[in-house]
């Protein structure tokens, strides 16, 4: 089994309606109701209302978001294999 090297990821979450997401590869899609981010640590999901991305720091891998948190997924789907887009393949088919 081929071994992944994980890089560092953590999130801060304020009285469920502020947080900052550090580990950040890239943002996928973001409306009122869901945020989906690529981390290091895999796909993250996060549902709620009035979600907001407030703020992105490409060069740091850092998201900020706003809005009432419902929840938080990770998908693993893939990911421990290598393999990209476990989540979206599972969300566009």
């Amino acid at each position: 089994m081929e071994e992944r090297i994980l890089k560092s990821h953590k999130i801060s979450l304020f009285n469920r309606s502020s947080g900052i997401i550090s580990g950040v590869k890239e943002v996928i899609s973001f409306d009122p109701n869901e945020i989906i981010l690529d981390t290091e640590q895999g796909m993250l999901m996060i549902q709620g209302e009035e979600l907001h991305v407030t703020k992105l720091t490409v060069e740091k891998g850092e998201v900020e978001i706003e809005g009432l948190v419902y929840s938080m997924v990770y998908s693993d789907d893939g990911y421990m294999k290598g393999e990209k887009g476990g989540l979206l393949r599972r969300l566009f088919h």
